[in-house]
């Protein structure tokens, strides 16, 4: 389950806010901030307690502009990743209200943030156990994750979980040649922490992808 946290980003790191008002803007840039903070600079024991701080932030965020997809992807990102820090089966329940937040924000906008609702919930049902215990599914995971792609083909985030995918389903040279072209996706103005952890985490997968085509 700690593997969800990291699919959080995911995919919603993307500096396209423009169709935000200026306040939205830097409630969203406070947010996105505090993510990378917790999820890439603060030790694992303290990171369940953050977000669960910053989960009630985002989710107050959604409340007061439920028509913005941009909140309630954020809303997603976060409660996923709070998920994934605490672990377990107990971690399942906040992983379906991530869902549905991801879900609703497709309801409103698809493209909102470049996608990032389709590459989130797409790790998402990558990374969750299948039924009966959750709702994992390789298949559907793959349809998003390749709809996150058309809107963001050259995005670190989702280029970095599409090769994740690629090499779960044991697509190991396919998924080599997608991680190194996340590695030189254009950095993000103001998400500098994020790209740095996300590259150590495609680094780290690149790892493991040359162990298995050695």
């Amino acid at each position: 389950m700690k593997r969800i946290a990291a699919c959080l980003l995911l995919g919603a790191l993307s500096q396209s806010v423009w169709a935000l008002d200026t306040a939205d803007q830097q409630r969203l840039s406070g947010i996105q901030q505090s993510w990378a903070h917790i999820q890439y600079e603060l030790p694992e024991g303290q990171r369940t307690a953050a977000f669960e701080k910053l989960a009630s932030q985002a989710s107050t965020f959604t409340q007061e502009r439920p028509t913005v997809a941009e909140a309630w992807i954020w809303s997603g990102i976060v409660t996923s990743s709070w998920a994934g820090a605490q672990g377990g089966l107990g971690a399942l329940s906040k992983v379906k209200d991530a869902k549905v937040d991801l879900e609703k924000a497709l309801t409103l906008d698809p493209k909102a943030l470049q996608g990032s609702a389709y590459t989130s919930l797409g790790a998402l049902y990558d990374r969750v156990p299948g039924w009966p215990i959750g709702f994992g599914d390789s298949d559907k995971a793959e349809q998003l994750l390749k709809q996150a792609l058309q809107l963001n083909p050259n995005g670190i985030d989702s280029l970095y979980f599409w090769g994740d995918h690629l090499y779960r389903q044991k697509h190991y040279a396919e998924a080599k040649q997608v991680l190194q072209k996340a590695l030189q996706a254009a950095p993000r103005p103001g998400r500098e922490t994020a790209d740095t952890g996300r590259r150590k985490e495609i680094e780290s997968l690149l790892v493991d992808v040359n162990k298995k085509l050695d």
